[in-house]
């Protein structure tokens, strides 16, 4: 860390000075302009996210398959069983780990995302397919886009390559735990007390912030939306302003009382009522269809893995992104914007844990369970759809997630206890983001791995109050949040280059220590 850190541990003089004072502004900055012009906002946005898209779009596909791909090959490498982290022995058991893992990407999309994005795919089918909207054949198309989305691709970006990356150079050569050390081996010790980093870990924190900030904002709107529709609650400022004040209190507290504590025991929870809810959901459901809609889907993702990744339209490479923009390239800047302080948080949890490990059950587990949640959350939806027309996609008209997830739980047996539960599974997800993001923003600023209960409690806060404000424009200022996540995701992107070819470096090194 820079000079600027200081040796306190308990207070605001343990960060880095310049690097609160660039994120802090920036995300003040956006919300009083917000506040004050939300047009004006928009607009910049909007120009933002189609020069973002257009131009880094191809360049974030390929940077994806790659990670995967790279990973992949590195687990068949002799260099793949070294253990990282300075430990014989796992700190944490596998479910333990595995809790805490799935329940980072799948916060923001588990639940909502899971019931609404199967079911746009199904009554507008992917330019890949083009099959017949609303027809029986549009079903694994649809759960085959979705995979794409919130599969391999997603999940490997997410700490594949970075995590073997930081954990090697953190834990075996003393650099900082911070998203500048990814840079480490293309400038040195430039990247590590050089403005160089200090833009990267600007960039990396905004980025999160963005991509945290929107969820929770979401979640205010859609429990409120939920409890409108379940109990005659108002949906009204106060109600989503008490949501999300619940949801603050909750995550920071997680954050407060550290990895080993409150973030575990809530991933734990999170996972053991989410497993029981899809499992009523699996029995009670469209058994039949849920099991052949996942393999039809897989089979369908894995035939057409690659025209999909890599998919650009039928103009030149460099055109407006239009269908993709909004889809593909939306969802893959959102996750890379996660990708360097996710990284972080892997890296801290597993420790003791081999390459191989790490890998396998990020780009190949979390991903396989992640499609068979959407198929059964998702796939009972298009179920319904095909049973009786418009009985999921009238309440889903006008990309109305929480309502298309309603309308799917409700058209079950205790369809309204199913709803009140997925409601709170879904805040707990969001929780689970909020704890880890806060937790990591916090290391990302200390000067170690730990990070003091001060600087937590403010990035639980700060957080929450950037969603209040957004949410007290409307829609639109959370809206237009999640569209800054593709701006944000630019230089983070950049970040993330080098661990393609250092990763493997560091594998195959090992191999050779091990020989």
């Amino acid at each position: 860390m820079s000079n600027s850190s200081i040796e306190s541990p308990h207070g605001f003089d343990h960060i880095n000075k310049p690097l609160f004072l660039i994120t802090g502004g920036f995300i003040a900055l956006f919300c009083v302009t917000a506040l004050v012009d939300l047009e004006w906002l928009s607009g910049m946005v909007d120009i933002g996210f189609a020069w973002s898209a257009k131009w880094f779009g191809l360049y974030w596909q390929i940077l994806l398959l790659a990670t995967f791909l790279i990973g992949i090959a590195l687990c068949l490498l002799p260099g793949g069983k070294a253990k990282l982290g300075g430990l014989d022995t796992p700190e944490f058991t596998v479910f333990q780990w595995g809790s805490m893992i799935m329940c980072t990407l799948l916060a923001g999309g588990g639940v909502f995302w899971a019931a609404g994005e199967p079911m746009a795919h199904f009554l507008s089918s992917p330019p890949v397919f083009g099959a017949a909207a609303k027809s029986a054949a549009a079903a694994a198309p649809a759960l085959a886009q979705s995979y794409l989305h919130w599969g391999f691709l997603a999940w490997a970006i997410l700490g594949a390559l970075t995590t073997v990356m930081l954990m090697h150079y953190h834990y075996e050569k003393g650099l900082p735990l911070a998203p500048r050390t990814l840079l480490y081996p293309v400038f040195g010790d430039k990247a590590i007390n050089g403005p160089i980093g200090l833009i990267a870990d600007a960039s990396c924190i905004l980025a999160v912030v963005a991509g945290t900030v929107g969820p929770i904002g979401f979640l205010g709107l859609q429990v409120a939306y939920g409890l409108e529709a379940l109990f005659d609650v108002p949906n009204s400022f106060l109600t989503q302003a008490l949501v999300i004040a619940g949801l603050v209190a909750v995550y920071t507290v997680s954050a407060v009382t550290g990895i080993n504590k409150g973030i575990q025991i809530l991933s734990r929870i999170n996972i053991v009522l989410g497993f029981a809810l899809l499992l009523f959901m699996l029995i009670v459901g469209p058994t039949a269809f849920i099991f052949s809609g996942f393999f039809e889907g897989m089979a369908v993702y894995f035939a057409n893995f690659f025209q999909m990744a890599l998919y650009r339209g039928e103009a030149n490479f460099f055109s407006d992104p239009g269908w993709l923009g909004w889809w593909t390239v939306f969802f893959w800047a959102w996750f890379l914007g996660y990708g360097p302080l996710m990284a972080m948080f892997i890296a801290r949890v597993s420790r003791g844990r081999s390459i191989r490990a790490i890998i396998i059950m990020l780009s190949i587990v979390a991903p396989i369970v992640t499609n068979f949640w959407f198929t059964i959350v998702g796939g009972t939806g298009i179920a319904f759809e095909l049973s009786e027309p418009n009985s999921v996609s009238a309440a889903f008209e006008g990309f109305n997630l929480p309502a298309a997830l309603l309308a799917i739980t409700q058209n079950l047996p205790l369809g309204f206890l199913v709803s009140l539960l997925f409601l709170i599974l879904t805040t707990i997800f969001v929780a689970t983001t909020g704890d880890s993001m806060t937790y990591v923003i916090s290391v990302a600023m200390s000067r170690e791995d730990r990070s003091s209960t001060a600087v937590r409690v403010f990035w639980g806060l700060a957080m929450g109050v950037m969603a209040l404000i957004l949410v007290s424009t409307g829609a639109g200022g959370v809206g237009k949040l999640q569209s800054f996540i593709v701006v944000t995701a630019v230089p983070v992107s950049l970040v993330l280059l080098p661990s393609l070819w250092d990763a493997v470096r560091i594998t195959l090194e090992k191999g050779r220590a091990s020989a």
